[in-house]
């Protein structure tokens, strides 16, 4: 399948829905904390189609709910809109085994516990990994994909690089360094280099407060992932976003990863690097809003 490209500057310059900032207070500040299924989530807003399924968006491994602050302040005022915090993370219950088995029936489960038959699903990192194992291992409770910065499958052809990997994560930490620390490390690399001050600190702070435990043990899953061969079977509509200047996830792979799914739309946001939808919210948000539109 031949996917087209589109590249997005930072500011949107085509907008069919009314900006919102992230801090407007009819998104996500507005949203309160809740538990449903042992996982602990932020809920904002009602669809305009009351038939319409919601919206649940999935964080990466150095983040939680409140990582979608700018998807639920915007998206919340034409849809419902969920964040769950990821199962180990903040008040959410771990899980006995993480693996991305457990980790999608986990959230099967954290639907039916919401009375949600379907929902689509937006997911960023891992996040969008557990996404698309939900998606083609219960393929019925997916009504789209949104994957942001993510990929279907991790690391190289052998296993030196997924060893490289964990071993460069988990250094500091078997060297005695807090979960703070490792933030104030990793986190700068991750974003494009004009993210500002705000941006960045509140990425910093997301990471800071993730158990050490469950840091390991999601790490330990993450490098396990491998649905390259299977994601042609996605029989779902799916919008890809890919930051310019991630390194974690590169626009290439992931355009090549667009063309092998049947029904793909691919876009790259400039300027931006692996946690575009805080880096970028705006022009993100409106390729979202577009996408939804459409379904």
């Amino acid at each position: 399948m031949s996917v087209t490209p589109v590249t997005h500057a930072m500011s949107a310059t085509s907008v069919t829905h009314e900006p919102v900032p992230a801090d407007d207070s009819t998104g996500a500040n507005s949203a309160q904390y809740k538990t449903a299924g042992g996982i602990e989530y932020l809920a904002q807003g009602t669809a305009q189609d009351p038939h319409s399924p919601p919206i649940i968006c999935l964080h990466g491994i150095g983040g939680n709910s409140s990582s979608f602050a700018p998807q639920l302040a915007a998206l919340s005022r034409y849809h419902r809109i969920i964040s769950w915090t990821m199962p180990g993370y903040g008040h959410s219950t771990p899980l006995a085994t993480v693996d991305f088995s457990t980790l999608s029936q986990a959230l099967a489960d954290f639907m039916h516990a919401l009375k949600i038959k379907r929902a689509h699903l937006i997911g960023h990192s891992i996040g969008g990994m557990i996404a698309q194992e939900l998606a083609l291992t219960q393929p019925e409770r997916v009504q789209s994909l949104a994957l942001l910065a993510t990929t279907s499958a991790f690391g190289g052809r052998d296993d030196r690089f997924k060893d490289n990997f964990l071993a460069a994560r988990l250094k500091p930490l078997d060297e005695g360094k807090s979960m703070a620390e490792l933030a104030q490390q990793f986190v700068p690399a991750l974003v494009g280099a004009d993210t500002d001050a705000p941006t960045l600190n509140a990425a910093i702070a997301g990471m800071r407060n993730i158990p050490t435990q469950s840091y390991r043990a999601i790490l330990a899953c993450l490098v396990t992932f491998n649905r390259y061969q299977d994601i042609a079977q996605l029989n779902m509509p799916v919008c890809l976003l890919a930051g310019a200047e991630d390194n974690t996830a590169p626009p290439a792979t992931m355009q090549k990863m667009a063309e092998r799914i049947p029904d793909a739309e691919f876009h790259t946001l400039a300027g931006t690097g692996h946690l575009l939808n805080l880096e970028a919210a705006e022009a993100c948000n409106q390729i979202l809003l577009k996408f939804f539109d459409r379904q």
